[in-house]
């Protein structure tokens, strides 16, 4: 008996990624893949690449998507679909559920000459109620995990073949991936994993289903040299195609001709790598003890159905600037669709779309919450969106809601091209400075969280914890530093990385936040008192700045601390600029300066600058000492396959006012011409 190899590769970028880095990933992925594959046109395989990757290889390297299209007419090749921008499904409106699986089939189709009638899921993050929006769109089957089968209280033998399920009625097919295959290829040596595949086929399994990420055949560390230089790839192909137990077929071929092996409904969850990272880093720093526990026992195999850890929402939940990007994008996606539709344009359904990206909205091995530029690539077409709507249905100039579920209302001023949004808690902090014109946020950093990977960072560890003997070493597994990191970088934030957070010196020296201003009668205008002291804080936008007033009573000193997001970061774009023309370093750099007047932040990057003005710098008659200005990059430790590094957030601006009264600081936006 032979067994049906279904194998699929995922080949994916981030919207917004460096076109440096595409290209590197297709000089030593893409390319190499396809072209060692062509040379082999009775291996049949499938391939899913995301929309926004797609458009890019297509104008960057059209021989290479010309032998792919030939691969497809012979049959070689089958497309699988999925939302064009590559979206977590589960995350975004069913509206947009069927534009996004929609964009995509139709551009497979259009270069392709194939219309995709499986579908990947980003992530393999499974909910039931995406199954509507891929049926209507024409998906006849999903891949996800063997370990959703797991959950679901199937047994391990029985995923061989693919189960179906419905929701609402309509019914959607779903294969489970062989997580050993996942484990196995391309880490274990060829001849190993042709051996394993024959060991299935002898014991009687139907299929052997793989499909996951094409960057682990020569992006991931140490795959370039071991799966073209040293051969895997090839090795592997002929292996399988001389071996009389493995016969490769497409999902299609295999789903057209085979019966369902019956129904199964699936719980909500994602492979289960996913699952830790989902959780708070103490919380998952339990659940990978309990899990090494398991190991380490012998039981892990047989409870791994039941240690599930959190779901790929939790994400929102965890990092509240990941849920602020979400529920913004829910936001202009909700204006979008109340549009009259001959107001709505390509363009717009484009931005949605990017917007909608998954990679900037959560963080793990793979996750891009911590990268700046994935971040900006969101916030770039959603304002670019807004924008457009704002044209097309201009919104009120000042609104108050709760949009992003956390139980305190959000001022929202628009006026001059900017948006300023106040979060009226205790802060009362910007949660977002954003400019239409240049279409960036200058609010959009990140705190300091505690994550699980941190305890690895503290341990000094500095080599890989696996020790195989053959093959290479997973990037699950793979411990490595891209920087010299102390326990001082991963300590966490206790307050919010925004813009206009408060700190109260008393006369004694000892700091005090100023967390409990309550809105007046005035909107936008919010009033912190104690014993001897009180804080008034006014915005209030006027052309293209943004005024921010503060009125002191007491003895006490003021510190405000702006936390402002730079396109260039520490890169060499980025600069301050004094009053009189002077640089005195760039973002990455410490800065101090006494009774400041004016700076600006110049960027490159970002086609523009932004201004502060303080006024008066010193109130006429004062005697209390000067007033104090220092900017400092503000970093976070995140992992990545790659492995620990340190990466510039936002510059971290604090300005002390050492004397009562009233100033102001006024932020403006400059676009270069």
């Amino acid at each position: 008996m032979t067994i049906a190899l279904l194998f699929g590769v995922h080949a994916h970028q981030p919207v917004g990624n460096f076109p440096a880095v595409i290209d590197d990933a297709h000089a030593r992925c893409y390319g190499m893949f396809l072209r060692v594959m062509e040379r082999y046109p009775t291996f049949r395989f499938s391939v899913h690449f995301s929309g926004w990757l797609l458009d890019y290889l297509l104008e960057r390297f059209p021989e290479d998507m010309a032998l792919l299209k030939r691969m497809t007419e012979r049959g070689q090749v089958e497309w699988f679909g999925s939302g064009d921008c590559e979206p977590v499904l589960a995350a975004i409106p069913h509206r947009d559920r069927v534009t996004q699986i929609a964009t995509l089939s139709d551009k497979i189709e259009q270069h392709f000459g194939v219309r995709p009638t499986g579908a990947w899921l980003t992530e393999r993050v499974w909910e039931s109620a995406v199954v509507p929006a891929l049926v209507d769109t024409g998906i006849r089957y999903v891949a996800v995990d063997d370990y959703h089968f797991l959950c679901a209280g199937e047994e391990a033998t029985q995923l061989d073949s693919f189960y179906t399920t419905e929701e609402d009625g309509q019914r959607l097919d779903l294969f489970p991936i062989s997580e050993a295959a996942r484990y196995r290829l391309p880490f274990s040596p060829a001849h190993e994993a042709v051996g394993w595949l024959e060991d299935l086929a002898r014991q009687g399994h139907r299929a052997a289903v793989y499909f996951d990420d094409i960057e682990k055949f020569g992006i991931w560390p140490e795959t370039y040299a071991w799966v073209f230089e040293q051969g895997w790839l090839t090795q592997f192909v002929e292996g399988v195609l001389a071996s009389p137990l493995i016969r490769t077929e497409t999902y299609a071929d295999y789903h057209a001709r085979e019966a369902t092996r019956g129904i199964v409904y699936l719980p909500t969850t994602s492979y289960i790598e996913m699952n830790e990272w989902t959780l708070p880093g103490p919380v998952a720093q339990r659940y990978h003890a309990l899990v090494e526990a398991e190991k380490t026992g012998g039981r892990f195999d047989a409870h791994k159905p039941f240690l599930r850890g959190g779901i790929w929402r939790n994400f929102k939940s965890r990092y509240p600037e990941a849920n602020w990007m979400h529920k913004r994008m829910l936001h202009v996606s909700q204006r979008l669709a109340q549009l009259p539709e001959n107001k709505r344009t390509t363009a717009m359904q484009e931005h949605l779309h990017r917007a909608q990206a998954n990679d900037a909205y959560w963080h793990g091995l793979f996750g891009g919450l911590y990268l700046p530029h994935l971040r900006r690539a969101v916030w770039h077409n959603l304002l670019a969106l807004e924008a457009l709507l704002d044209h097309a249905a201009p919104p009120p100039a000042q609104t108050c809601d709760d949009l992003d579920c956390d139980g305190h209302n959000e001022r929202i001023l628009r006026g001059g091209g900017l948006l300023a949004i106040v979060r009226e808690d205790g802060d009362a902090a910007l949660v977002e400075l954003s400019s239409l014109a240049l279409a960036h946020n200058f609010g959009d950093t990140l705190r300091r969280y505690p994550e699980a990977y941190h305890a690895k960072v503290q341990q000094g560890s500095t080599t890989a914890e696996s020790s195989k003997s053959e093959g290479i070493t997973s990037a699950h597994d793979r411990i490595a530093f891209l920087h010299a990191i102390e326990a001082a970088d991963t300590e966490p934030d206790v307050r919010p990385r925004g813009l206009f957070v408060d700190t109260r010196i008393a006369a004694d020296g000892t700091r005090h936040a100023v967390n409990t201003y309550q809105r007046s009668d005035t909107p936008a205008h919010y009033v912190a008192t104690g014993d001897g002291w009180r804080i008034e804080k006014r915005y209030h936008l006027d052309a293209d700045a943004l005024v921010v007033e503060y009125t002191v009573s007491g003895s006490d000193k003021l510190e405000t601390q702006l936390n402002i997001a730079m396109p260039s970061c520490d890169g060499y774009g980025g600069r301050y600029v004094l009053a009189d023309g002077s640089i005195p370093c760039g973002f990455g750099q410490l800065l101090n300066i006494t009774d400041l007047t004016q700076i600006k932040l110049e960027d490159s990057e970002l086609g523009g600058a932004l201004g502060i003005t303080v006024s008066p710098a010193r109130p006429e008659g004062s005697t209390l000492g000067v007033s104090t200005f220092t900017a400092a990059p503000h970093r976070t430790v995140s992992q990545s396959e790659a492995g620990f590094e340190k990466v510039m957030q936002a510059a971290c601006l604090t300005y002390g006012q050492p004397t009562s009264g009233t100033f102001k600081l006024t932020l403006h936006t400059i676009t270069n011409p």
